[in-house]
């Protein structure tokens, strides 16, 4: 936008230049071609005078002295005709030429004639002046000077190519301060385009200088900052009554269901127990949405911190702690990782993620089903990708997996809060990664999550690497058992 704003200030220049400079240097051209053609008017004028009495008299006199001393004086041909066109007496540089021989007959018609009306850079030709001579208003014959043009276009260049650098000085420095301009005025502008999109990166904290530009946009600036905070401060409030809320529900909910399970050896007909089961799975299910919701905004708040994790180590993990349940569903879980893969990530996103979509692949895969969790590096960065066998998802439900609450119409009676992919999806974004899910070949879900790597490899964090992890091996093997996460 600063490159237009100067361009448009540069034409505008340029037009009042051209609109001021161009009749000035016709009139400059004009003013020099009208100096020297007065100049050889009076010359020409004079030896018209000294020629009549030769004419008359039928001899050159001194007239032919004052040609010849006039033209080595001056480098100007002249020539003195009768009244018949013939050359009387010429100087030693004097050429007939066309524009001599259209003087001539203007003057022997009784006129006097100059020509060209201007002398411009590029003209060649003579400056040519002719006056006749008369006597008691009869014709004897003409005079006529032809004066070269060079000294005439060496000055009138001259004073072009000044107004020509002049223009550029003028040009320059409307090209200054049209920069210093544009600059002031979309600075506002500028530093709006960088604060949204550090807002949009998770850095809530910044703002715009609303000290800068006109006025109207020290008035945006000033409005887009308090629009920031309104947005922030219900932002903070929408997740820290998520929290609260989450937090606060627990007690209650943890003691509704000792209630409850307090009355299971009360009901003793089949019916009873069967509703007995499905109000405790349903006490169990809404702990699991308010520990998802909790957890979501936990991961929300903690966009900006990062930390440097060895994925692999990380995976490894996760898969022993996820072993029993699978090998208790007849599962196989397997691993596939190369060595250390390090990540910068929010606190706990390796793990978080992998427990979550762990958990759903061991969820969906069914019995005799497998899972692998792989781990390598892609794009300067580290990919985890876990591979499943159940049904997959179709392309719609895979652009609707990340919404909170959702869940597949074939999965409403599988055990779940409908919060675990957006939990992964947002500590995701929050670490500047990405969430990338296909169907699998021949059937089955590929969930691959991606984190940057670290500028510079860093040892992982203590709290994201386990100590008692064993490390991966170079190739797919089934996990080692561990304890349950």
């Amino acid at each position: 936008m600063r490159r237009r704003l100067v361009i448009s200030y540069l034409l505008l220049m340029v037009l009042v230049l051209l609109a001021l400079e161009t009749p000035l240097a016709a009139t400059l051209a004009s003013r020099e071609t009208d100096r020297v053609r007065s100049d050889r008017l009076a010359d020409a004028t004079r030896f018209a005078s000294l020629a009549g009495p030769a004419l008359r008299g039928g001899g050159a006199g001194p007239l032919t002295g004052e040609l010849v001393s006039y033209d080595q004086l001056y480098g100007i041909g002249a020539a003195v005709v009768d009244r018949d066109g013939r050359a009387l007496v010429v100087s030693t540089s004097w050429r007939t030429g066309r524009d001599t021989r259209a003087a001539l007959d203007t003057a022997l018609a009784g006129q006097q004639f100059n020509g060209p009306d201007s002398v411009w850079p590029w003209v060649d030709g003579p400056l040519v002046v002719a006056v006749p001579i008369n006597d008691g208003g009869e014709v004897l014959g003409a005079v006529v000077t032809s004066t070269p043009v060079e000294k005439v276009r060496r000055t009138v260049t001259a004073w072009w190519l000044l107004l020509a650098g002049i223009g550029l000085l003028a040009v320059l420095a409307c090209v200054s301060t049209a920069f210093g301009l544009a600059g002031w005025v979309l600075r506002p502008v500028t530093e709006l385009d960088a604060v949204t999109h550090e807002i949009a990166e998770g850095d809530r904290g910044a703002r715009v200088q609303d000290r800068w530009g006109p006025p109207e946009l020290r008035r945006l600036a000033a409005s887009f900052n308090h629009m920031a905070v309104v947005v922030s401060d219900v932002m903070d409030r929408q997740r820290a009554f998520v929290a609260h809320a989450s937090h606060q529900l627990r007690n209650p909910l943890t003691a509704l269901r000792l209630r409850v399970e307090e009355l299971g050896p009360s009901v003793t007909d089949q019916a009873g127990q069967v509703e007995h089961r499905l109000a405790l799975e349903e006490t169990d299910r809404l702990a699991l949405v308010l520990d998802g919701l909790l957890t979501l905004a936990r991961a929300e708040r903690e966009q900006n911190e990062r930390v440097t994790v060895d994925a692999a180590a990380v995976a490894a993990s996760r898969v022993a702690a996820w072993e029993p349940l699978a090998r208790h569903r007849s599962v196989t879980l397997l691993l596939a990782a190369s060595g250390p893969a390090y990540a910068r990530t929010v606190p706990t996103a390796v793990d978080q993620a992998l427990d979550a979509l762990i958990d759903n692949a061991i969820k969906f895969s069914g019995e005799g089903g497998e899972v692998t969790v792989a781990v390598r590096h892609v794009d300067g960065g580290t990919a985890l990708e876990v591979r499943d066998t159940g049904p997959g998802m179709t392309s719609e439900q895979l652009h609707q997996a990340t919404e909170r609450f959702w869940r597949a119409p074939d999965a409403q009676n599988i055990e779940g809060a409908g919060l675990g992919l957006t939990i992964v999806a947002v500590l995701v974004d929050a670490s500047d990664g990405r969430l990338t899910m296909h169907p699998g070949q021949p059937r089955g879900l590929v969930a691959e999550l991606w984190f940057p790597g670290p500028s510079d490899i860093d040892p992982p964090s203590d709290t994201e690497s386990p100590s008692d992890a064993d490390s991966p091996s170079d190739a797919v093997v089934p996990a080692l058992p561990g304890g349950a996460g």
